[in-house]
């Protein structure tokens, strides 16, 4: 199946005639693109003006489908205008006010000389901003745009819309004020020492599209050295949905993880995070395999068993795989009976209907793993528990409440669904007040 990504909104003057519709989306149709939503703006006695979405692979896609409509005759193309960036002009965000200021006893309360109470009230005691200021609901997202998902190296000013997009997603599912912050190096230490300068601001650090192992070291130096929760969302957010679907996929096919092996293919910031939240779930046996030596022999140490690609296919009753290599998988590899999830995007490792025409019990690809799903809940329940991490424990725990929110026969919810976001607080919140982290984050004050 053809791969579609761009979306363009034509608008049309056409004539009233019978058919001309049919010979519109035969157009469009020959061309490969697909027919999304007709939308009706005026009609009139000889011709309307409509609306039509025109789905496309890319750019050059768009722009033959566009010519061929024009050769429609009655067919007039006014306007082209494509969604994403229509969406986009003047960034995603914008910073607005909780308060109301109409009065000049607003203005006094809300800054001088009222201000000046709280300020010192925070400066007798630290842990009083998390209730006074926004620092108690909000979450920074850092980036050096050095591996964006899909896109890899673009730096830091290109992975903003990205970043803006990850604060849409905080602010709409959990309420969360997310912001993002780009951070102009290379250099681990550098990035570690602005986030750690940056972190006063923040109840919580979100790492995103950071390039392993730089990724890696990063998030250890920061749980080290900030007691608030710290997650890189490449790894642990991807990990947790890969677990919900998981274990859907699971009591579909009656394969249960504890006592099956679980192949995982590609150690990167995901594959390696999948890897050992499998372990810590309780799988029986991992097996990994990458092309870097030094990944493998990082993932055994762990517990994880390295082994050649050919040997996880035939040993594995599930397997994982999260390369960005289209069609590694050979079809005739598969085991009846597997469980089998390619992740890349937008191409598997193996076609989902070739996977289950070679005898697997179930696949899926990655187009269900949703990030959303999982990052907003747990920063919401670790910032209300005031928990200074967020921990395996607190993503098996999100896993599960995601699972159980899926409909018969998905294997995840969608991320729209603020059901799904309550469900992943109540149980993460639940989990970290287990593990005794209710209330271990601190604030500290800076250091004249």
């Amino acid at each position: 199946m053809r791969k579609t990504s761009v979306d363009t909104v034509l608008r049309l003057r056409s004539k009233h005639r019978v058919g001309q519709l049919a010979r519109l989306a035969t157009a469009i149709a020959e061309q490969g693109g697909l027919l999304g939503d007709i939308t009706t703006l005026r009609g009139g006695e000889t011709d309307s003006l409509r609306e039509v979405t025109i789905e496309t692979e890319d750019e050059a896609h768009r722009d033959r489908v566009i010519e061929a409509v024009r050769k429609v005759d009655g067919v007039e193309v006014l306007d082209a205008i494509d969604r994403v960036f229509d969406l986009h002009r003047g960034g995603k965000l914008h910073s607005t006010s909780r308060m109301e200021l109409r009065h000049q006893r607003d203005l006094r309360y809300i800054y001088t000389p009222g201000v000046a109470r709280v300020a010192r009230a925070i400066e007798r005691e630290p842990e009083k901003a998390r209730h006074l200021t926004g620092i108690g609901n909000s979450v920074g997202i850092f980036t050096n745009g050095t591996r964006v998902l899909g896109l890899g190296n673009v730096g830091p000013l290109a992975s903003l819309p990205v970043m803006e997009g990850k604060a849409v997603l905080y602010d709409k599912f959990v309420g969360i004020s997310a912001t993002p912050i780009l951070v102009d190096t290379l250099d681990v230490k550098e990035f570690v020492d602005t986030v750690e300068r940056l972190s006063l601001t923040f109840g919580g650090i979100h790492l995103e599209d950071i390039r392993i192992p730089d990724c890696y070291r990063i998030e250890e130096a920061l749980i080290e050295r900030l007691e608030k929760p710290v997650m890189h969302d490449d790894q642990h957010g991807t990990a947790t949905v890969a677990l919900a679907a998981l274990l859907n996929a699971c009591k579909m096919t009656g394969v249960a993880i504890e006592k099956a092996r679980v192949g995982q293919i590609g150690l990167g910031a995901a594959g390696s995070a999948i890897a050992r939240l499998m372990m810590t779930y309780g799988a029986r046996d991992v097996l990994v395999h990458d092309r870097s030596e030094e990944s493998m022999k990082w993932l055994e140490k762990l517990g994880a068993r390295p082994v050649d690609l050919v040997t996880l296919m035939k040993e594995a009753d599930i397997v994982i795989a999260a390369t960005g290599k289209p069609g590694l998988i050979d079809p005739k590899w598969i085991r009846p009976g597997q469980v089998i999830f390619p992740l890349s995007n937008p191409d598997p490792e193996i076609e989902p209907v070739d996977a289950k025409a070679a005898g697997a019990a179930f696949c899926s690809d990655g187009r269900s793993i949703n990030n959303a799903l999982a990052f907003p809940g747990l920063f919401r329940a670790a910032l209300e528990v005031k928990s200074r991490a967020i921990t395996p424990g607190m993503r098996i725990a999100a896993a599960r409440a995601i699972a159980e929110c899926a409909e018969p026969g998905d294997v995840v919810p969608s991320p729209l669904l603020r059901n799904v976001h309550d469900a992943v607080v109540a149980a993460v919140s639940e989990a970290a007040r287990a593990e005794g982290l209710e209330s271990t984050a601190r604030l500290t004050r800076s250091k004249p």
